[in-house]
């Protein structure tokens, strides 16, 4: 059996930071987690959450791929964008194109999963990868069914604000109690340390992006409806996903016709803890396909 740290030791932080300098804009700071050798892979993940929600694949993927996994500004590790610098998505994709060149990436396999799968798409849209794996991305809702999201997200977030920490250790110490933080967000929410539950509920009580984000995705636009062919991108979405349900799927696979849509059978919204080994699987299938 692995040990598992106790949920009273800080959680250890290892990413660096890359200073990120766009013409015509303000620099900012990037936290990133950096492993292995080979064709690179970047790693963007969801809104409220932290670069470490990918965990569970990055020694799996690091083992033939440089893994880079993103804290997004405003989350995890990350600062806030600059004050005055809009998280439209017109002026965060060409900020993420500046952060990619920074990080000396040239066209990497993105991998996105919620927030981060919709960034990866149009990242990929504008020119900056080789190909896009996306865990239920945001951007193929409808109105009603981002009302039900936010509905959800707002409420994790104000928990996470709420709730003491040391009735969140307790809690992160059983599996009921973990369930009951992060059942939103995972099918098999017990698989989940009681070290990273409590460290994901206080990036989410944390995040300085969040606020923003969710504006931003109130506006007309927040919907992906692009194609991209000739791209090998793959869509992967959780069958028990309770946030951004799975019939977004299909209008993901109808605006991009050429995509892989992939049912991920026993996963929920955050697929890479309920089942690491099919997640490595599908980036590492998209990847070869490019």
């Amino acid at each position: 059996m692995t040990a598992v740290a106790s949920p009273h030791v800080p959680v250890p932080r290892t990413e660096s930071f890359v200073r990120v300098s766009p013409a015509g804009s303000p620099s900012f700071d990037l936290a990133y987690e950096r492993r292995g050798s080979g064709e690179p892979v970047v790693l963007l993940h969801g809104i409220g959450h932290h670069w470490q929600a990918w965990e569970p694949v990055l020694s799996i993927l690091a083992a033939s791929h440089e893994v880079v996994a993103v804290d997004l500004p405003g989350f995890g590790a990350s600062p806030r964008l600059p004050e005055g610098v809009s998280y439209e998505l017109e002026s965060v994709i060409p900020l993420l194109g500046e952060g990619l060149r920074a990080l000396g990436l040239d066209r990497p396999h993105l991998v996105g999963n919620s927030l981060g799968g919709l960034l990866a798409l149009e990242l990929a849209l504008h020119g900056h990868a080789s190909s896009v794996t996306a865990l239920s991305p945001a951007g193929f809702w409808t109105q009603a069914e981002r009302r039900y999201a936010y509905a959800l997200l707002t409420g994790m977030r104000t928990g996470a604000k709420a709730i003491p920490d040391g009735l969140l250790r307790r809690l992160a110490g059983s599996t009921a109690g973990r369930a009951a933080l992060t059942g939103t967000i995972y099918a098999r929410p017990g698989r989940r340390s009681p070290e990273a539950v409590v460290a994901e509920t206080h990036s989410m009580r944390a995040a300085t992006g969040f606020a923003p984000v969710l504006a931003v995705g109130r506006r007309p636009g927040s919907v992906f409806d692009h194609d991209l062919p000739g791209m090998p991108v793959t869509i992967g979405w959780g069958a028990k996903d309770r946030l951004l349900l799975p019939r977004q799927g299909i209008r993901a696979k109808k605006t991009i016709p050429g995509a892989r849509l992939v049912p991920l059978p026993g996963c929920g919204h955050v697929p890479m803890n309920d089942d690491p080994a099919l997640v490595a699987r599908l980036v590492l299938e998209t990847a070869r396909a490019a």
